[in-house]
């Protein structure tokens, strides 16, 4: 039982500026707001082996996260995920040490499910009943689904052309979802307009504090996993960079605990496909802020995100790390994908699968060590993207003889 939290303040990411905790708030500025913690007060409260006894699951590091009372957890289930060494996918590209945590198996099929567990959490201990988000993917469906959880209103818009399953999902769990002819930016400008006309609690990518909070417990995940040590490289498909910008505070956060050395820290690759590339080209010009690229598209629907919110945070984080921003071709992602699935049976997503795309580049230049330790994150399972698997399966006649032979060269 915990019966508040250590959290200190809230801050402007933009510029610092000190925030009240505890209060209802959005953006700063038109920027992200960070949740600060009494990193002290946690240090002499709990160590490391704390978290040994615990259920496995992200509530297990309450105290790095923002909730001040458990009976507003709103829960499906969040278990820890598996970090799998992956041998033949790095043979076949040249790692000697490939890891995958394979955050496909949350509820809702995707790493989206911790942010909206913790942020619909946090709007249930604030009093809120009712949520709009824009969604170009896994978002919406998680949303609606934890959302239902509480007994909360959900609206949902969605880019026209957003995987079926996610359409279906956000509908099937109960939110009210209209799709749109535009981007996901578009679908943004929507979801603030209906956030105000219809007093709704909007929980766009960053524009609240909390969602970041859930992501942040990949991070903390994967150092506990790897006895409170870092790989050398970790790679994560990134659309509006909340997962990234999560981890990054929680290597920082364990760092100022003194649980990590971040002398050795992980140098962060954002991953993006070269269809809709604004951080990469953000990072390739020397910028802190992106601009949207002409014309955005990609099948990895959860990339597709022109305008980031936290740009400059996702670019400050892969400077701070000696990483890149990187960009894989967007007509092999099928092939990445089919090369993960097939190699070592996990279902790799769209999105992850420019990571593959990005790692076999950067390991044909040198860029990545053979003999380097690299964790990809599968931000979702491959199922949920079924316009992006195009398999021709061939039909059996059953009625007459089968020709073994030409069955088995075909296979």
């Amino acid at each position: 039982m915990f019966d508040s939290s250590f959290v200190s303040h809230l801050e402007g990411a933009i510029d610092g500026t000190i925030l009240p905790a505890r209060t209802i708030q959005t953006t700063h500025e038109g920027r992200p707001i960070l949740v600060r913690y009494d990193l002290d007060r946690i240090g002499a409260a709990v160590t490391r082996r704390t978290f040994q006894g615990r259920p496995q699951s992200m509530w297990r590091y309450r105290e790095l996260l923002p909730l001040d009372d458990e009976r507003f957890i709103v829960s499906l289930g969040e278990t820890t995920t598996p970090l799998m060494h992956c041998p033949r996918l790095g043979e076949r590209l040249g790692a000697d040490k490939l890891f995958i945590k394979d955050e496909s198996r949350l509820p809702t099929g995707s790493f989206k499910a911790r942010g909206m567990a913790m942020a619909v959490s946090m709007a249930k201990q604030f009093g809120i009943t009712g949520l709009v988000a824009p969604t170009a993917g896994n978002a919406g469906g998680a949303m609606a689904a934890y959302a239902a959880r509480a007994g909360m209103d959900c609206l949902v818009f969605m880019p026209r052309d957003t995987p079926m399953v996610n359409r279906y999902e956000a509908a099937l769990h109960g939110a009210k979802v209209f799709l749109i002819d535009g981007l996901i930016n578009d679908c943004g400008r929507i979801a603030r307009q209906a956030a105000e006309a219809l007093d709704l609690f909007d929980m766009s990518t960053l524009k609240e504090p909390y969602r970041v909070e859930g992501k942040k417990t990949m991070g903390l995940e994967l150092a506990e996993q790897m006895g409170w040590s870092l790989p050398d490289v970790i790679l994560y498909p990134t659309g509006g960079g909340t997962g990234l910008i999560g981890m990054w505070k929680a290597f920082d956060e364990l760092a100022r605990l003194g649980w990590l050395d971040m002398d050795r820290k992980p140098r962060m690759y954002a991953c993006q496909s070269d269809g809709c590339p604004p951080i990469v080209n953000a990072f390739d010009a020397g910028l802190r802020f992106a601009e949207a690229p002409p014309e955005p598209h990609t099948i990895a629907s959860g990339l597709c995100v022109p305008v980031a919110v936290a740009d400059f945070l996702i670019l400050d984080a892969v400077r701070q790390s000696g990483g890149k921003a990187l960009a894989a071709e967007e007509d092999r992602i099928d092939e990445w994908m089919r090369l993960a699935c097939r190699t070592e049976g996990i279902g790799l997503c769209p999105e992850s699968a420019v990571c593959v795309g990005v790692l076999e580049r950067a390991l044909a230049e040198g860029e990545i060590g053979r003999d380097e330790t690299i964790v990809l994150f599968n931000t979702a399972a491959a199922q949920k993207y079924v316009e992006a698997i195009e398999i021709d399966l061939p039909v059996l006649d059953h009625t007459g003889p089968i020709d073994w032979e030409a069955l088995s060269d075909s296979c």
